[in-house]
């Protein structure tokens, strides 16, 4: 009888030992989830713009030098940035224009707020009704033509609504520049967001960009509403062409900027978050 409760007693202490092995596994496997975790969640949000004035920022405004900021497109006041067109004149003339942040990005999270307010400056393009938006992996600002109204680059488009009609914001538009959506190279300049969202009046919207591995997403007020990934060169475009490395298309970053388009536009805050 003792010889057979030992041969069933050291099972039973494999077992336990077995058992007791995989928590303690389990355990720091979930310790290493919560470290990693923890990484993620340690980043911080940082503003890059002050609220006072356009320091480490740069303009450029088609037919004009990189540094003339033209009629006072870009301005501050009341802490918001804002893009106005009153000192224009009686025709906008197509002199759109480029607010760069001056430094190189690669894979990170941007967040603004904004709202479109005012009229659309004399002289607009039809499209110019409430449009605006944040271009990204984009050219460095010193290699913008004198005469070229936007950078090679893609874009956030924003639009804001009639009051009446579906105008959603969110589309990706490119310029010189390929990317995948659902598995394919783009045939259109601009691919519109998944999820329509129309947002009327001058109400504030929060604008997102997630970019990280190649794979770019699109959020407004915290709501995913467009996905692609892998952008590239296009070796046909002149400009694009001078900023392949090696003979190589991938586009690895870039600078972002704002576009002045036509339509006077707020900006309250304007946020990095950097992977």
């Amino acid at each position: 009888m003792l010889t057979s409760i030992k041969s069933i007693s050291i099972p039973l202490v494999y077992i336990f030992l077995m058992v007791s092995c995989g928590q303690k596994k389990t355990n720091s496997q979930k310790d290493s989830d919560e470290s990693e975790k923890f990484q993620v969640e340690e980043k911080e949000w940082v503003s890059i713009f002050n609220g006072k004035d356009l320091e480490g920022w740069t303009f450029k405004i088609k037919g004009y030098p990189l540094g003339e900021n033209f009629g006072n497109t870009f301005r501050v006041a009341d802490s918001m940035l804002s893009i106005r067109y009153d000192e224009y004149g009686p025709e906008l003339n197509g002199r759109f224009g480029t607010l760069y942040y001056n430094r190189r990005l690669t894979d990170y999270r941007l967040k603004v707020e904004y709202r479109f307010v005012g009229e659309t400056a004399p002289g607009a393009p039809d499209w110019g009704y409430r449009d605006s938006g944040i271009q990204f992996h984009g050219q460095p600002p010193h290699t913008q033509k004198l005469e070229q109204p936007f950078p090679i680059c893609m874009e956030y488009n924003f639009h804001g609504g009639n009051g009446t009609d579906d105008r959603p914001l969110g589309a990706v538009c490119v310029n010189g520049i390929f990317v995948e959506f659902n598995g394919a190279k783009n045939t259109t300049t601009c691919i519109p967001a998944t999820v329509s969202r129309t947002f009327h009046g001058d109400q504030w919207v929060t604008a997102e960009i997630d970019i990280k591995e190649g794979k770019i997403t699109h959020y407004v007020n915290g709501e995913e509403i467009l996905s692609y990934a892998n952008p590239t060169y296009d070796p046909d475009n002149e400009v694009a062409k001078t900023l392949m490395e090696d003979g190589s298309t991938t586009v690895e970053g870039g600078y972002v900027s704002l576009q002045s388009n036509s339509h006077p536009i707020d900006f309250r805050k304007i946020e990095l978050l950097e992977y």
